[in-house]
């Protein structure tokens, strides 16, 4: 199959030899990356639920998900949460099945509600699903003509005319800004700091070989006893932070700002009770993170589709940013040269997802030019990855790639 695969040489300027760099991320218990999660885990529940009863995953897409945020009280040694926080799973679904005759209804709002529950659960430590979260849904039904792309058996067809983008490798300050909030975040962190709580936001600029990352932390009022205990957490935090700087970002000078809206002279401290910002105010929704590969780059080509809660068979605004992001990585270490790799893959809707419109592959040597054996090569990557796209639906349910 001769696929519309591109492979071109481009002059772009690398955000590494910009003078002016800027990388974000969200971490887990921010009340976006808690959307984003409240999405995809219905999304997995919902779609393993559909395998195991009707053996293949049926439509559904539930890629809007509004977290409100509540209200708390918290203080030194206690606190209290006042006013719960509010989630919504919003989207379409199939919610009933005719079997010869006989219509099956499907549980969907309960499969959500305890998927997004368990999520809640494993990852926020001191956020109670039960008492301090609502967790509601609004499902639909997809439209037909939707459905019957979704439904034909003999190729799968993407339900959407959009594009996934991908890149690789990462910068130094991308690297740092994505490390740095998974190692606060890590069971070793939180055994270190246990007062350090999962809402960590981490942003990174860097001016040449100067690196200043601003990193908010929610700290988990209970566990700290006053100004100073806080102020000792906060010290430890920036310790850890700038010994992972020196690792991980050598020949930079790194300076680490944490909690920089404290004013401990007026009593304001980032406290928080359940360690999460969601808890007093704080709204989120599904999209608003991190892309699929767990960074914020407006120095880089993004793409705006949500990844999250979008099904793992045909919908080209999850498959394709994933398979993007595999690809360039291949790329990149197969060619085995000093290029950055950045690929956009654009569908149209009806056609097969294993054939898009266009394939773009975008190769910046670091040195000299590309060669036709590298043009080859990279469409040879691209080619098997197309032509294995349906491995994709396992690799995501099995949590196997990153998606936020």
């Amino acid at each position: 199959m001769a696929r519309n695969i591109f492979v071109e040489e481009v002059n772009w300027q690398i955000p590494e030899n910009m003078e002016i760099e800027l990388v974000e991320r969200k971490g887990v218990g921010h009340p976006d990356y808690i959307a984003d999660s409240s999405s995809e885990e219905a999304s997995i529940a919902l779609s393993q639920y559909y395998q195991e009863n009707y053996g293949r995953i049926l439509h559904h897409n539930l890629d809007k998900v509004l977290l409100v945020g509540g209200q708390a009280s918290p203080k030194f040694g206690g606190g209290k949460v006042n006013q719960p926080i509010y989630i919504i799973v919003s989207g379409r679904a199939t919610t009933s099945v005719n079997l010869g005759g006989t219509v099956e209804e499907i549980p969907v709002g309960t499969i959500i509600v305890k998927a997004v529950k368990n999520w809640i659960s494993k990852n926020l430590r001191y956020l109670n699903p039960e008492e301090h979260v609502i967790i509601d849904y609004k499902i639909g039904k997809g439209s037909e003509d939707l459905r019957g792309i979704f439904d034909y058996n003999e190729k799968i067809l993407a339900n959407d005319t959009s594009f996934g983008v991908g890149f690789y490798p990462l910068t130094t300050l991308e690297n740092l800004v994505l490390n740095t909030e998974r190692y606060l975040n890590s069971s070793e962190m939180k055994k270190k700091i246990p007062e350090l709580g999962e809402d960590i936001k981490v942003m990174g600029l860097r001016k040449k070989k100067e690196i200043d990352l601003t990193i908010a932390g929610a700290i988990i009022s209970s566990l700290v006893r006053g100004p100073d205990d806080y102020l000792e957490v906060k010290r430890r935090v920036k310790e850890a932070v700038e010994a992972l700087s020196e690792e991980l970002a050598p020949g930079y000078t790194v300076k680490v700002h944490f909690n920089t809206g404290d004013l401990p002279e007026r009593g304001k401290f980032y406290l928080t009770v359940t360690g999460t910002s969601a808890e007093h105010g704080d709204d989120g929704a599904t999209g608003r993170g991190n892309r699929a590969n767990g960074l914020i780059t407006p120095m880089r080509p993004m793409s705006l589709e949500a990844t999250a809660g979008k099904n793992p068979v045909n919908h080209v605004g999850k498959i394709y940013n994933v398979l993007a992001l595999v690809a360039s990585r291949r790329i990149y270490e197969e060619l085995d040269a000093e290029i950055h790799v950045s690929i956009q893959i654009l569908s149209q809707i009806g056609r097969p997802i294993d054939e898009p419109l266009a394939a773009s592959i975008k190769l910046t040597p670091v040195h000299g030019k590309i060669t036709n054996d590298m043009v080859e090569n990279a469409k040879s990557i691209m080619d098997e990855e197309l032509s294995n796209i349906r491995r994709y639906t396992d690799l995501i349910l099995s949590k196997k790639v990153a998606l936020f």
